[in-house]
């Protein structure tokens, strides 16, 4: 996969990460736990990473349960 099918979603807490992908198994969405980006600087030291394409749908249920996260962009590829 590249940078440009994938969303990263960095937490302020590990709790918050874990949560996070507990939420997204649960709706069905595939998500990946993984290193939070250094350049990200996330207060949490993991992320959660999903298809792009599932962005959306992933943000709608994490904001339907109240889970705080934080979109995390490399930039123009």
């Amino acid at each position: 996969m590249t940078a440009a099918t994938v969303a990263t979603y960095v937490f302020e807490s590990t709790n918050g990460a874990l949560w996070a992908e507990e939420v997204a198994r649960a709706s069905g969405i595939a998500v990946e736990v993984v290193p939070a980006p250094a350049a990200a600087r996330a207060v949490c030291d993991l992320a959660v990473a999903a298809l792009a394409a599932d962005a959306s749908t992933l943000e709608a249920a994490w904001a339907a349960a109240g889970v705080p996260y934080r979109s995390w962009e490399t930039g123009p590829a």
